[in-house]
């Protein structure tokens, strides 16, 4: 457990603020690289959070609840997000690997 700096884990401020206003408890990246650990712990704008998870998976094990964790409607608008923030040839592809850290607003 340590504490680590939000920016890494989370990749912008949009990222960051959808965070804090409880409406992203989740995000999911790439698997070539380990942002956090579960326990680890993260601040924004004085408001503390930790890691409660980090589990590897593939995009095919994501579901319409994951989607909603990561701050869209259905996992349809989720895939949809993906390619747009994603620029390039992105395509979604159910057997690429990936990490889910999820968290939680600590008291």
């Amino acid at each position: 457990m340590s504490e680590i700096d939000a920016g890494d884990l989370l990749p912008n401020d949009r990222v960051q603020q959808s965070v804090l206003s409880g409406d992203v408890t989740q995000l999911t990246r790439g698997a070539s690289n380990q942002y956090a650990s579960e326990g680890d712990t993260f601040e924004i704008e004085g408001e503390s959070f930790a890691v409660t998870s980090v589990e590897r998976r593939t995009l095919g094990d994501f579901t319409d609840a994951d989607a909603r964790r990561e701050g869209s409607d259905s996992l349809e608008a989720y895939k949809q997000r993906m390619k747009h923030v994603h620029p390039g040839d992105f395509e979604w592809d159910d057997s690429d690997e990936v990490l889910t850290y999820r968290f939680e607003r600590r008291d």
